[in-house]
């Protein structure tokens, strides 16, 4: 019984190994196949990547060589250029050098003919210089016996006039002394004419046209302003209680305020521009708002005073920009602008100064110099007259100053410090400011002479003509245009005349301040006189 038990596990078991057997080899054949299949396929995976990747490597390199080839394409034809370009030089070159030994040949044959002819001419200036010789020899013989004949005409002329060589001599200087006198005196009023018709005639031509292409009306300045009310209830107002309102305003404007009985009117009086126009528009603006009392004076004139400083600037800025005037600095600018409230023998300095900037860009156009610096010269020759800094100075000297100080070009500056010969003139634009300074301030209408001033002008002029010897009478006329003098026709000649008007003309020139010029006319006449009784 455990026999057959024990067998039949046995053969059990070997049944069991059989059919595991086959199982398992019945797997691991159907994995070899799996495997084959995956090693098959990634094969032809691998080779068909392998065969993309050549084909790229392939195309890439083709991409390389092409462009290897066209880069020694490039190369090659840029070389071949270069060697064309080369080629070409040279040719050029050489053809260059055999001109250059053309004209070389040329010069050569040219410069062997010059020198034949050089030698021609040295072998005759040498025969003319043998020639000159032998004259010069024959010369100096004629002129030896030249001076043993003069030797003795002398001698024999000695003894005829009984006078020496010495003195005769003298005789003779002194005679044509008397007579060069004469002759100088007639060739100076010669040359003084013939430079009136030619120099005179263009002085006056260019000074005439510039005048009037620049003419401008001035207005008379003084110490005094007119402040005009609508009635003569509102000076109540402007006086205040016991006249506190008339105080505060003098204190803060520095001008007297007059009020008596003018009708409508209100006097403004002060010898400062600046502060009547504050204390005008002040009392402009107190009456237009109706408040006035010591508080608001003070403020309206503050407030006044700023704006005014503002306009002193627009008006110097619009006085540059009409002039066509750049670069100016800006307190030049100011002091520019206070010109307009300033006056000069009762001609407005700001229109003074345009005029002759005016004057001077025409003058400076005229004779050739640099318009833009006569225009700047011009404009600021007075403006020491408006700076405060140093009134014991010249204004001249003092606007030289100025302009220095804010970096104005050295002509501009010599031409506003010499415009009154304060200093020495070194360009000729200084001469130009003064001539137009002249013009403008000395032609009819353009200032007012004090009465003090004219009649001492007028005997200065008197007195110069009658210090010289022979004058008799002198008389100004013409409010001083004109200077007659008479003289004595016993002890002055017509020649002498001449002489005295020359020299009194040229005083007149050197040693007074005058303007315009003045006209010296010297009377010579004779006069017969006898008595029947």
């Amino acid at each position: 019984m455990h026999l057959e038990i024990t067998i039949t596990a046995i053969v059990a078991l070997i049944v069991g190994i059989l059919i595991g057997r086959f199982l398992l080899i019945k797997v691991l054949t159907s994995l070899k196949e799996k495997a084959e299949n995956e090693a098959k396929s990634i094969l032809q995976t691998a080779k068909a990547d392998g065969a993309n990747l050549l084909k790229e490597k392939e195309l890439a390199a083709k991409d390389h060589f092409l462009k290897l080839q066209a880069e020694h394409q490039r190369e090659s034809n840029k070389r071949q250029k270069n060697v064309a370009s080369q080629e070409s030089k040279l040719k050029k070159q050489e053809q260059r050098f055999q001109q250059i030994e053309l004209k070389l040949k040329e010069k050569e044959v040219s410069l062997s003919k010059e020198q034949e002819l050089l030698n021609k001419e040295i072998n005759k200036h040498q025969q003319r210089k043998d020639d000159l010789y032998k004259k010069m020899e024959a010369v100096e013989v004629k002129f030896e016996e030249a001076n043993r004949l003069e030797r003795e005409q002398i001698v024999l002329l000695e003894k005829v006039s009984g006078l020496s060589a010495e003195e005769a001599k003298n005789k003779l200087i002194e005679s044509l002394e008397k007579e060069a006198h004469t002759l100088a005196t007639a060739k100076i009023r010669q040359i003084m004419s013939d430079a009136e018709l030619t120099a005179t005639k263009d002085a006056k031509r260019i000074v005439l046209s510039t005048i009037q292409r620049t003419a401008t009306e001035h207005a008379i300045e003084n110490c005094v302003s007119i402040f005009h009310l609508e009635s003569d209830d509102i000076k109540g107002k402007i006086i205040g209680r016991e006249g506190r309102n008339i105080r505060a305003l003098e204190a803060a404007t520095g001008v007297e305020i007059i009020v008596d009985d003018t009708p409508e009117a209100i006097t403004i009086s002060g010898f400062d521009p600046v502060r009547r126009e504050i204390a005008r528009l002040s009392l402009h603006r107190l009456v237009a708002d109706g408040r006035v009392h010591p508080a608001r004076i003070e403020e309206v004139v503050a407030k006044t005073t700023e704006q005014l400083e503002e306009q002193i600037i627009e008006l110097g800025e619009r006085a540059v920009i009409e002039l066509g005037i750049h670069g100016l600095h800006l307190e030049l600018i100011k002091l520019v602008g206070k010109m307009r409230f300033r006056s000069s023998y009762g001609q407005n300095l700001l229109q003074h100064s345009k005029e002759v900037t005016r004057l001077c860009a025409t003058m400076a156009t005229e004779m050739g110099l640099n318009v833009k610096l006569a225009k700047r010269a011009g404009l600021l020759h007075d403006i020491g007259k408006v700076c405060t800094e140093d009134p014991d100075k010249p204004h001249a000297i003092l606007g030289m100053e100025l302009a220095k100080r804010y970096g104005e070009h050295p002509e501009v500056c010599n031409a506003i410090g010499a415009h009154h010969d304060e200093i020495e003139m070194t360009s000729m634009l200084s001469p130009v400011i003064q001539t137009c300074d002249a013009i403008s301030g000395s032609r009819p209408g353009a200032r007012r002479e004090t009465m003090e001033s004219y009649i001492q002008r007028l005997q200065d002029l008197e007195t110069l003509a009658t210090s010289y010897n022979g004058v008799n009478k002198c008389y100004a006329i013409q409010a001083g245009r004109e200077l007659r003098v008479i003289v004595d026709s016993e002890n002055v000649m017509d020649d002498k005349a001449d002489e005295i008007a020359f020299k009194i003309s040229q005083q007149i020139q050197t040693e007074m301040q005058y303007p315009g010029q003045v006209k010296v006319t010297v009377i010579r006449e004779k006069r017969a006189v006898h008595y029947a009784k």
